[in-house]
């Protein structure tokens, strides 16, 4: 590992190991969403992907990180991020659901959200934040290449979003990744005033575009976790992490993305 003040860049040997981590990561949120169903409380649906993270040899990279209660974060309708599974919440066929996962393992770590529905056929605008939000990481992932900087994945990002009409959730953004759950640079999803370190091989970023069919501003309840939007609007959150290469990005959480 080199680390800078602004940046990490990994060895081979963390690759290696990030690489793996990422893989388990993606196959445990894939099973989550495939598992998931109506009728079930987001209790369960967490324990269910403790269970599943349990199954990888690896751990939870989330539960008890700054003291945060669950396997991983479950995150309903006008829930941003960071949602805490409850008893008392039941799914229901109308939600869309995001769910946040994070895997440790042998020293890599893995970070990958999506949000998914249960309805076959979906109202426009529910259809329009998917569509789009998961256009938005596409459009910053695009972006994470040697040479270019941060900020050219977060105006990629802020593009895209602004286009579909989609508030830019600003509170909370993307980062590094690999060893540690967060790593210098952080990503945000809209243009700042800081460009960002330029992007080098071995550099690992976690990019998570979180994106409200309102307006763009949050707030934490009062379990000090699950982040709401301030209007009531829904609100969709997609998320790899991207190795910076000498070519082309390469996506360490692809596999089965749905």
């Amino acid at each position: 590992m080199f680390m800078k003040r602004d940046y990490v860049v990994h060895s081979d040997e963390e690759i290696a190991k990030i690489r793996y981590a990422g893989k388990l990561t993606a196959e445990v949120r894939d099973r989550i969403k495939l598992l998931a169903r109506p009728g079930m409380s987001t209790y369960e649906l967490d324990q269910l992907a403790g269970a599943l993270i349990a199954d990888t040899g690896g751990k939870s990279a989330f539960l008890g990180y700054n003291g945060f209660p669950g396997n991983v974060c479950i995150s309903v309708n006008d829930e941003v991020v960071h949602g805490v599974g409850r008893p008392d919440r039941i799914l229901r066929e109308t939600d869309i659901v995001s769910i946040d996962v994070g895997v440790s393992y042998n020293g890599g770590i893995g970070d990958t959200a999506l949000t998914f529905t249960f309805a076959d056929e979906l109202r426009e605008d529910i259809a329009r934040l998917l569509e789009n939000t998961r256009k938005a990481l596409d459009a910053g992932i695009e972006q994470a290449r040697a040479g270019n900087r941060v900020r050219d994945i977060s105006a990629a990002v802020e593009k895209t979003a602004k286009a579909a009409h989609l508030g830019v959730v600003r509170e909370y953004v993307g980062h590094g990744c690999g060893t540690k759950l967060h790593e210098p640079p952080e990503v945000p999803n809209f243009v700042s005033s800081q460009r960002g370190p330029e992007l080098r091989p071995g550099m690992v970023l976690a990019i998570e575009p979180m994106l409200n069919l309102g307006s763009y501003k949050v707030y934490t309840e009062a379990d000090r976790w699950t982040v709401r939007t301030v209007d009531g609007t829904l609100s969709a959150h997609f998320e790899h992490m991207v190795l910076i290469t000498e070519n082309e990005p390469e996506i360490l959480t692809w596999p089965k993305m749905m």
